[in-house]
């Protein structure tokens, strides 16, 4: 009975080892490059230099308009590269928005390792180029990860409107979902607390979700919708990855309100 004991803690450790030594491997899932110039994906389209506060140089997609509505800041989720968002950068150029496409570091080429705290430099020195180049009001979207990188970024810096798509409460939340056995709230390095951070942000809150999203429990978007005092916006029998929540009508339309 002792060794049987001894061979479960081993397993139990090994487990819970393995979870914590790579689990930014988990959350974080970037596809490098090549990706097209912004040039290609639109005339007029810039690949643009972002320096961040600890060094890094990062290339993003910059879509200017001539005397636009508004500027919208995009973040991304957790996978794949700027590439992925064209269709949503065409849509909002329609629509008279400036658009700055972000890669965070690690992704689409781009030098370094994503974290929590990386990423919330990476999208500081986006906001910073941004408001330089586009000089009108500022919207941030984020879609699912990116919700929470934008959350963060609105507390120090109040947008005129945040949009979040199929954001979720906290990453140990989402994380509990898909991983039940583990101690998540123990393990996690990374916690991204999006409710928290929403409901100290003064800026008009929008939440776009899908009701069949099995990647974040719609519960988790309503509810960092209700922090925010915010509106939410459900896609009927949307998943998470369904082309209708990257470039589709609820999303665009909750863009450009948002964008006056």
């Amino acid at each position: 009975m002792l060794i049987g004991a001894a061979v479960v803690v081993i397993i139990v450790a090994v487990v819970f080892g393995s979870a914590f030594a790579f689990q930014r491997r988990l959350i974080y899932l970037p596809s490098g490059g090549p990706v097209p110039s912004a040039a290609q994906v639109l005339p007029g389209g810039r690949d643009v230099p972002l320096r961040t506060a600890d060094g890094l140089t990062l290339t993003a997609w910059y879509f200017p308009v001539e005397t636009p509505r508004a500027a919208v800041l995009v973040a991304p989720g957790n996978a794949g590269n700027r590439a992925l968002r064209a269709p949503l950068a065409r849509a909002l150029h329609a629509a008279g928005i400036a658009t700055l496409l972000l890669d965070y570091r690690g992704y689409g080429g781009n030098p370094g390792s994503p974290t929590e705290a990386a990423l919330a430099l990476d999208v500081r020195a986006a906001r910073e180029f941004l408001a330089a180049q586009a000089r009108v009001p500022l919207v941030y979207f984020g879609e699912s990860l990116g919700a929470a990188v934008v959350a963060g970024l609105a507390v120090d810096f109040p947008p005129a409107a945040l949009v979040l798509r199929s954001p979720f409460t906290d990453l140990a939340a989402v994380a509990r979902r898909h991983y039940p056995f583990l101690p998540v709230r123990l393990l996690l390095l990374d916690t991204f607390p999006v409710a928290e951070q929403v409901a100290r942000v003064s800026a008009p809150v929008t939440v776009v979700y899908g009701g069949a999203d099995t990647i974040v429990p719609p519960e988790q978007s309503r509810a960092v919708a209700a922090a925010a005092r915010g509106r939410a916006v459900e896609v009927p029998g949307a998943d998470h990855n369904d082309p209708v929540l990257l470039d589709g009508p609820a999303v665009i339309g909750a863009i450009t309100a948002a964008a006056g």
